[in-house]
């Protein structure tokens, strides 16, 4: 029986949202070199960074919206040139504006297209079964392409930090064909039914990339109890553990490295609490899943200062299974609730909530920072935060079900 083509095309999306997410955690291999090599100060690479990091999000509901308009394959090609030619533009810098341009401008705007809101899309529109799983792989192929490719670039940046970049050219490079030859906008465009369906379904509305802000659902109190769990997870997660966990291990007398190990393991669970969430979606009421994992993630915060030491114990094991299990797996469950509220805006209002995100991983890396400059420690840090995840799932529970209406609820145009 021939693999429905579905799958060919979540196969090659996932092949490209690795590629973009390996681009999220090599910015930080950079850092060191690049102090080393041109004397930057700390600040101005950074700059670079946070460009990339608000870009990223700020760009995901406009790439929604730029693909239903001028087509999945045209723009996603696009992006991928996009973060070839900025990251060759870094491999070849010599200017701190340069590496604002190439990483910050270029590279960010090309992975945010990519981001997220692309995933749903693809769910969206080639899948009437198993979206959720799907949502749920294609969310895991970027926790993939940002910690299981960390290695590979680590070495490569170890040896030479323009053969990290230079990788990151090569793999943009390569995928793009392979974007470009297998990726439609709808299975109608090859003859066929979204995977699952039984009947052709219903035509959309014309779309254009001005949507992105008409479909914005500001007077939807569901897309701020959204928006607002959103934030909790990208500050719980981008915000406090990908910038402080390490030197608030640190701190504690574990090594860098073994603290860094320590992240990959997590980015690893990941996957499989992803893909696990995922499943769960399509069998269970997704704001009881969202409950569920900011609950138990907000726990397992609270837990945290209690398990840092000078090694590695088996508590501090055990709370890396549970926090990569539960990092991730919010999206699946989050995208079905956006699909149910919002409909055919399902994906641009994914990608505002996307934006909530990225905010609320900004304010806890600036705050966290703060704390320990004014206080000397972390501990703080860890019970504050897992008191925010509690009000995500309180929040989570108020979401409330669309109106019963025979059409698909969509946001205000």
């Amino acid at each position: 029986m021939p693999v429905h083509r579905a799958w060919w095309v979540a196969a090659v999306t996932a092949l490209v949202i690795i590629g973009a997410g390996a681009c999220a955690t090599t910015a930080g291999l950079l850092v060191t070199p690049l102090h080393h090599e041109f004397d930057w100060p700390h600040g101005t690479i950074s700059a670079a960074a946070s460009v990339n990091l608000v870009l990223y999000g700020l760009t995901a509901p406009f790439g929604a919206a730029a693909m239903d308009r001028f087509g999945m394959r045209r723009m996603v090609t696009a992006a991928l040139l996009l973060i070839a030619s900025g990251a060759g533009l870094t491999t070849a810098m010599t200017a701190p504006w340069q590496f604002v341009l190439g990483w910050g401008v270029l590279v960010g705007t090309g992975c945010g297209a990519l981001a997220t809101t692309f995933a749903a899309l693809v769910a969206d529109r080639w899948f009437a079964a198993r979206r959720g799983l799907v949502a749920g792989l294609l969310t895991a192929a970027t926790v993939f392409g940002q910690f299981a490719l960390l290695p590979v670039f680590s070495l490569l940046a170890d040896f030479d930090w323009h053969a990290a970049t230079g990788a990151l050219v090569a793999v943009a490079l390569l995928v793009t064909p392979l974007a470009w030859a297998v990726l439609r906008d709808r299975p109608a465009d090859v003859g066929l039914l979204p995977y699952g369906a039984t009947h052709p379904e219903p035509p959309s509305v014309p779309a254009s990339v001005t949507r992105a802000v008409r479909a914005l659902p500001l007077r939807s109190g569901a897309f701020w109890l959204l928006a607002s769990t959103f934030a909790v997870c990208g500050a719980s997660t981008n915000g406090i553990m990908w910038t402080h966990f390490t030197p608030a291990a640190h701190d504690h007398g574990m090594p860098t490295g073994v603290a860094s190990s320590l992240l990959a393991v997590i980015g690893v669970v990941n996957v499989l609490g992803t893909v696990g969430s995922g499943w769960l979606t399509d069998r269970m009421n997704p704001r009881l899943l969202l409950t569920t994992y900011y609950a138990l993630r907000g726990v397992s915060l609270m837990l945290l200062p209690g398990l840092f030491g000078p090694s590695v114990q088996p508590g501090m094991l055990a709370f890396v299974v549970v926090f990569g299990l539960l990092d991730v797996a919010t999206v699946p469950p989050t995208i079905a609730l956006c699909r149910e509220l919002y409909g055919a805006d399902g994906p641009i209002a994914f990608g505002w909530i996307s934006v909530a995100h990225q905010l609320g991983a900004g304010a806890l890396a600036l705050l966290g920072g703060l704390a320990r400059d004014l206080t000397g420690t972390y501990a703080l840090l860890w019970p504050a935060t897992g008191a925010l995840c509690l009000a995500a799932a309180l929040l989570a529970t108020r979401i409330p079900r669309p109106a019963k209406t025979p059409a698909r609820a969509t946001c205000a145009r």
